[in-house]
């Protein structure tokens, strides 16, 4: 049992303690629909999506947190990060740990006297920051007790947002739209990645913006990598740059990728126009009822039928929001069966690549609605011209 203690100055869960238990609620629905006694949620983001504390200080060790039906969460954590999770976190029942060899005891434990040691438990097994060692560990000391795959439960939960989600989502675009605003009108030569970074992040500050997420910023040959870390590598005329970044709102976040020429530079506008047109047929094939893989689809006929099908080599897109993405969460790729639904958000980064080895596109939030959809972004997706 968690003891009383004084608030921390900025501190605390992102929502109200009636959210967290709203969407706990939801989740233990789906633990009876899937024949569960219990679940234990071990995913980053799916822990904050129920808690509020961001697993900041779960980086190498586990943080379980039990859910059963009729009682109270029980979040099992490392014994350093106790005051972090009491307060950023809205769980009262909380046992700590020591280190790495003391989880697997204290952990079964924990599930023998929730009346778990014989029932049906859910893992999250295709998720990250569950080790395989781990669940050998527990099934070691509790061998009664039956592991089911559980790694799509919470995210069926979290894929469909309220109200309070959606406006916390348009809030962190915003930010997002402030943020390539800012890349745009910086774009000229001899501008560093590592500069450009500096003034994004600046212009959102000042903007009165939280930080923006810089996953990506590409200049010239650089553009060839899927992801890049910033460097002092300048952009110089006739080369292209890219841009992927998100705002965020109470651990919500607003994706995008945007794409940009200083002069000319033939191949990233070939490309570009064309991910522009796949990117718009699968924002056309959004509404409810149809599927991932219909979504998916509708972008990869549009390359297919340019005569550069390899020029699309992932998939179209994924569930977003908090976090920006999670392994076992919605996937738009080929064949994905999940079925959108109303208050669904989903991310399409459209990104193809070059007989030229260079990478251009762009991307759309977008917000599945009882219509059809709705992107949130208010930054055109069409190749920037510095």
């Amino acid at each position: 049992m968690t003891a009383a203690f004084a608030p921390i100055p900025f501190t605390g869960a992102p929502f109200q303690k009636s959210e967290y238990e709203r969407r706990q609620k939801e989740v233990l629905e789906a633990v009876a629909r899937a024949d569960l006694d219990a679940l234990v949620v071990t995913a980053h983001g799916h822990l904050r999506y129920l808690t509020g504390y961001d697993g900041m200080g779960a980086y190498f060790m586990p943080f379980p947190l039990i859910l059963v039906p009729g009682r109270a969460p029980t979040y099992v954590v490392r014994e350093f990060e106790l005051n972090g999770v009491r307060a950023e976190s809205c769980i009262d029942e909380i046992i700590a740990y020591a280190e790495q060899p003391d989880f697997a005891n204290v952990c079964a434990d924990a599930l023998r006297r929730l009346g778990l040691a014989s029932r049906r438990v859910g893992f999250e097994l295709g998720c990250w920051n569950l080790a395989p060692a781990d669940v050998s560990a527990l099934q070691a000391r509790l061998p009664d007790m039956k592991i089911a795959d559980a790694s799509r439960l919470v995210p069926s939960v979290m894929a469909v947002k309220n109200e309070l989600e959606i406006k916390a989502i348009r809030d962190a675009m915003a930010m997002t739209d402030m943020a390539v605003l800012a890349f745009q009108r910086a774009l000229r030569d001899g501008v560093t990645e590592a500069e450009m970074a500096a003034t994004i992040q600046g212009k959102v500050r000042e903007a009165g913006g939280d930080e923006v997420r810089l996953v990506s910023i590409g200049f010239g040959d650089r553009t060839k990598l899927p992801h890049t870390k910033l460097t002092r590598h300048p952009i110089r005329n006739n080369e292209p740059a890219m841009v992927e970044v998100g705002g965020t709102k109470q651990g919500y976040v607003g994706p995008l990728v945007r794409s940009a020429v200083l002069g000319r530079h033939s191949e990233t506008e070939s490309l570009h126009a064309l991910a522009e047109e796949a990117l718009e047929a699968a924002i056309a094939a959004i509404s409810p009822g149809v599927t991932a893989g219909e979504v998916d689809a509708a972008a990869r006929k549009v390359v297919e039928r340019s005569g550069r099908p390899r020029a699309l080599n992932h998939r179209v897109g994924y569930q977003t929001g908090a976090p920006w993405n999670e392994r076992g969460n919605m996937s738009l790729e080929p064949g994905a069966i999940d079925v959108l639904e109303a208050g669904m958000t989903v991310h399409m980064p459209v990104i193809l690549l070059g007989e030229g080895g260079y990478m251009s596109g762009c991307s759309e939030t977008v917000l599945v609605t009882e219509r059809g959809n709705e992107i949130l972004s208010r930054t055109p997706h069409t190749l920037y011209r510095a």
